[in-house]
């Protein structure tokens, strides 16, 4: 299957889809040893040679996985403080991958990890509404008409915040559990709808993002996601 040059450059590491473009016009680019400067060229990853420079390329192989992230732990590579990165938890080979979205540092659960742009794209722009599901420890009772209130929609700092279905699991002696499930999913959501409702949240899981659950894969830990989990996670 024929891709554009300028994703096959990106795919195999030389420079984001855009600095591709720029590669290309500049000449830098050859195609079965042909010079190609057209931005709309296609090639095929199997069947044909390219180069950089000189330098042959090749497509890298897609991968896909998913982490239990724990708490007290980053999701960058780079951490000016020294913090544990869930790249520590990831073979070292695989130094290409980056996370599809975040957790922040105090909240552990589902993460995916990725080389495929593309896929991570459709996974967290707004406009693909992919749901993820959250799972709440909150220090106070969260009452039914919070839980509306949430699902109704919240203004806090600049942003509307907005859940879209809120379940209580559980609210008794000062603390309640519950689930959440957001389709934006900003920056720090279920915390700041919590926050503007007064309520401290002590623990936060991510337990499922699209159809693809958390289940029984031990903190730390990481695995490899099917073909079919894969084209599962994709929005038509």
């Amino acid at each position: 299957m024929q891709v554009r040059l300028q994703k096959f450059l990106a795919d195999a590491g030389v420079a984001s889809r855009r600095a591709s473009e720029q590669v290309i016009a500049a000449g830098r680019v050859t195609v079965n040893g042909k010079v190609i400067k057209e931005l709309g060229s296609k090639v095929d990853p199997d069947t044909d040679h390219v180069a950089v420079d000189g330098r042959p390329l090749k497509s890298k192989r897609k991968l896909y996985l998913a982490v239990h992230k724990p708490k007290g732990c980053i999701c960058s590579r780079n951490d000016p403080e020294g913090r544990p990165s869930v790249d520590d938890l990831l073979p070292k080979e695989w130094n290409n991958l980056y996370s599809v979205g975040r957790l922040d540092y105090q909240s552990e659960g589902l993460i995916f990890y990725t080389n495929d742009g593309d896929f991570s794209l459709k996974l967290t722009h707004p406009r693909y509404g992919v749901r993820k599901k959250y799972r709440a420890t909150v220090a106070g009772m969260v009452t039914p008409d919070m839980a509306a209130q949430m699902e109704k929609g919240m203004f806090h700092e600049g942003e509307n915040l907005k859940a879209e279905q809120v379940r209580i699991l559980k609210a008794a002696h000062g603390h309640s559990l519950v689930e959440m499930t957001l389709r934006e999913g900003k920056n720090r959501e279920v915390r700041r709808l919590f926050e503007s409702l007064g309520l401290t949240v002590e623990k936060l899981q991510r337990t499922q993002i699209g159809p693809i659950k958390l289940g029984e894969l031990p903190k730390g830990k990481w695995r490899t996601l099917t073909a079919t989990e894969i084209k599962s996670l994709i929005p038509k």
